[in-house]
């Protein structure tokens, strides 16, 4: 069985409130099973939302309450908003593949991570973005090389990356090379460029492709966030425009055909049925890390080792005993 339905649900989340979006990843959930959909894609940091200062004010100037909100209400992986979206998947048996600010149990650091949650209910995989994009840099810490893997499921094989990182060619090489059918990139991106991104991956894979974005109007900010007055001033207002994510969801085919979307300056959840088999059929035409690509002439290195800040050795563990230290 190789036929998918995928939801693409661009939606507004509720600035920096983690319980409140989770609320509402609950009822978009809900209303996307009822359409038959058997995976539900989320946009890039959908909880608990982007830390839109980064683009509306000078960086670090002013932003120290609005930093601690996202420190708040950040994801610990695993905790307990990764148990609610959990239930979420398993109440209504789908794929639930969602954006999170991700903190980790101690520490400051935030990170731009990606969840996949399986039928079960059980977290199967994340992704933390390898290079936060410019001033994404004053919020978000980088990830490693060992969240870079494919998500098996009955329908085929999924994955992806987030936003920009999609400009990162080794990196798509890597995950081509497991096999993926169909590509998930959770982003911010906007305009037609970026639409055009999608296309060129679906036919350099020859793969499906969702491209998943927020949607946030300056009216959604909730009345009570911080120094909202200053939030987003009226001078970016009227150079940008009322909508502060305009959205761009798109579903590409592996020829790159747009199957559905763009769609712009509104909330709406996108629906497609999906043949994952016919992947292997478009592949026979190019596959770049099959018989399309020249493993004598090129080669990739990666490591795919877990890079934490510190490294604990135990006593006597790998090091020369008394009897072998002469």
């Amino acid at each position: 069985m190789t036929a998918l339905r995928v939801a693409a649900v661009q939606a507004t989340y509720v600035l920096m409130d983690r319980e409140a979006t989770i609320d509402r990843v609950t009822e978009l959930t809900a209303d996307a099973a009822a359409r038959g959909a058997q995976l539900v894609v989320f946009p890039e940091v959908f909880v608990p939302g982007t830390p839109i200062w980064i683009d509306t004010q000078p960086i670090w100037d002013g932003d120290a309450d609005w930093f601690r909100l996202l420190a708040e209400n950040a994801v610990a992986v695993p905790g307990p908003a990764t148990d609610r979206l959990g239930a979420i998947a398993r109440e209504h048996g789908v794929w639930l593949v969602i954006g999170v600010d991700e903190k980790e149990p101690t520490g400051g650091t935030i990170y731009n991570t990606v969840l996949y949650l399986s039928p079960e209910g059980a977290l199967v995989e994340k992704h933390r973005k390898l290079v936060p994009t410019g001033s994404e840099r004053t919020v978000w810490g980088m990830g490693d090389g060992s969240t870079l893997r494919v998500v098996d499921t009955a329908q085929g094989r999924i994955g992806g990356l987030i936003c920009w990182e999609n400009y990162m060619p080794l990196a798509r090489f890597h995950m081509y090379a497991q096999g993926i059918d169909l590509w998930l990139a959770p982003t911010l991106a906007r305009g037609d460029a970026w639409v055009a991104t999608m296309q060129h991956l679906a036919r350099e894979n020859r793969m499906f492709v969702v491209g998943v974005n927020p949607v946030l109007h300056v009216d959604r900010i909730p009345d009570g966030f911080p120094h909202r007055d200053r939030l987003v001033p009226e001078r970016y207002l009227a150079e940008k425009g009322p909508w502060l994510e305009v959205g761009n969801t798109v579903i590409v085919g592996p020829g790159g055909d747009v199957i559905a979307g763009p769609v712009r300056e509104r909330e709406e959840t996108l629906i497609a049925d999906l043949d994952l088999g016919s992947v292997a059929a478009a592949r026979r035409l190019l596959d770049p890390v099959g018989h399309y690509n020249r493993p004598d002439v090129f080669r990739l290195h990666v490591d795919t080792s877990s890079r934490p800040a510190v490294v604990v050795e135990a006593a006597g563990m790998g090091r020369p005993g008394p009897e072998s230290a002469h």
